[in-house]
């Protein structure tokens, strides 16, 4: 597949994570005005509301869409709409397009662009669905490789908070919370000593579904708008003392990081690709039409105050998961439970087969035991403040790639607080 041309500044280089065949959606604002959609186009940003204002552009009818600080109106209308929109803006941004003219005055170059998050979160849900990532944690934290007997058969998973799911580029604070110290029989509190990273692609719900009514893959893969790069910050420590019997609390609920753009599930078809085996047949709800998983690069940066550059700590791809997006989505809807526009499905922690792809720094210092040596010079164990995290993606074309662009944010020192 190649990618056709643009008449945009910026998308036909092979570099740009916007290239023409991308176009991911996002929410912006330029010099302090209210923010609204946006599509991202090599080094620009194309008004999705000034257009559908000017009458170039109708997604919802006579009921603008576009005017929001938010996508979830949008993806509201369904696949049709979405399609019909893609299909409309791939024209007007085409080399040769008939309608430049009226087009231009809308593009803003992306430098100054403010980047806003992309939708009002509805439900966060965290699953665990890479193998190589809950194989090491099992190795790491209960000394045996062994997966929990219903991992081969489910997508595990946990609901987190939507509340605080945050854009890139929002500075992230080290938590609080209770830990038990080696050796100790009680526990302490204070800030986490092992803060860390997970990288994981996190799906976008576009349609819901109702209470009391399940979905089959095939359905569920419709329903997903696009994707996100996640950063699920995790505390480990935290998480070790008070995850048993009911799974992560507050030693997850912090804060989760998403890139600024959406792209399109669309965008991302033609690198579909199956996943990391289970060996065990999924019961009939679960069966793929098809291969739904993607051939998605991973990468994630370590950057230390004050480094003269960043370090690449992992280097994997999406494929390395074992249950997709879609399947996770129906086992969510299974039982009853009602999905919404704006749900945000966490794919777990996507690691490699070898260490330089392994996902979280849990996994990268082997829980603290070898501690990785950055190219600056400095060691980390887990993430230290002024540590600057960033996750970035891609899928490959012929001369082209789909990017989600960076998924970053800088630790800051734990509050102030004494009782």
């Amino acid at each position: 597949m190649t990618a056709p041309k643009s008449w945009v500044a910026g998308a036909n280089d092979p570099a740009t994570d916007f290239p023409l065949p991308n176009l991911p959606y996002g929410v912006f604002s330029v010099d302090g005005d209210e923010p609204r959609c946006g599509v991202a186009i090599g080094g620009c940003v194309l008004d999705l509301a000034a257009l559908e204002a000017a009458g170039i552009l109708a997604a919802g009818g006579e009921d603008p869409v576009f005017e929001l600080p938010f996508l979830n109106e949008f993806m509201e209308l369904g696949p049709a709409a979405w399609a019909r929109v893609r299909s409309r803006l791939t024209a007007l941004l085409s080399e040769g397009a008939k309608e430049r003219r009226r087009v231009e005055p809308h593009v803003v170059a992306m430098e100054r662009a403010q980047l806003h998050l992309p939708f009002v979160v509805a439900g966060y849900t965290d699953f665990y669905s890479g193998r190589h990532h809950a194989q090491n944690v099992g190795e790491i934290l209960r000394g045996a490789p062994d997966l929990p007997p219903n991992w081969l058969h489910l997508p595990i998973g946990y609901n987190g908070r939507a509340s605080t799911v945050v854009v890139s580029g929002t500075a992230v604070r080290r938590p609080l919370g209770q830990t038990l110290p080696p050796d100790a029989i009680a526990p302490v509190f204070g800030p986490t000593r092992r803060l860390d990273f997970e990288l994981e692609l996190g799906a976008v719900v576009g349609t819901g579904s109702d209470m009391g009514t399940p979905v089959t893959v095939a359905e569920a893969e419709a329903m997903i708008f696009g994707y996100v790069l996640l950063n699920d910050w995790s505390a480990r420590d935290i998480q070790a003392w008070e995850y048993q019997p009911l799974g992560p609390f507050q030693a997850k609920a912090f804060a989760t990081t998403v890139s600024p753009w959406i792209v399109p599930a669309a965008a991302l078809a033609p690198f579909r690709t199956t996943g990391q085996p289970r060996g065990v047949a999924p019961l009939p709800y679960l069966v793929e039409p098809g291969p739904l998983h993607h051939d998605v690069v991973l990468e994630v940066t370590l950057r230390p105050a004050g480094a003269a550059r960043a370090t690449t700590v992992t280097r994997t791809n999406a494929r390395e998961l074992s249950f997709s997006a879609p399947q996770q989505l129906a086992h969510h809807a299974i039982g009853g439970c009602a999905m919404q526009t704006g749900d945000l499905l966490g794919s777990g922690t996507i690691s490699g087969p070898e260490a330089g792809g392994r996902g979280s720094m849990l996994e990268r210092s082997w829980g603290g035991r070898d501690p990785l040596t950055l190219e600056t010079g400095e060691t980390r164990a887990f993430l230290e403040d002024g540590d600057t995290v960033t996750l970035t993606g891609w899928a490959r074309g012929d001369g082209f790639r789909i990017g989600f662009g960076a998924c970053e944010g800088t630790i800051l020192p734990a509050p102030d607080f004494s009782v």
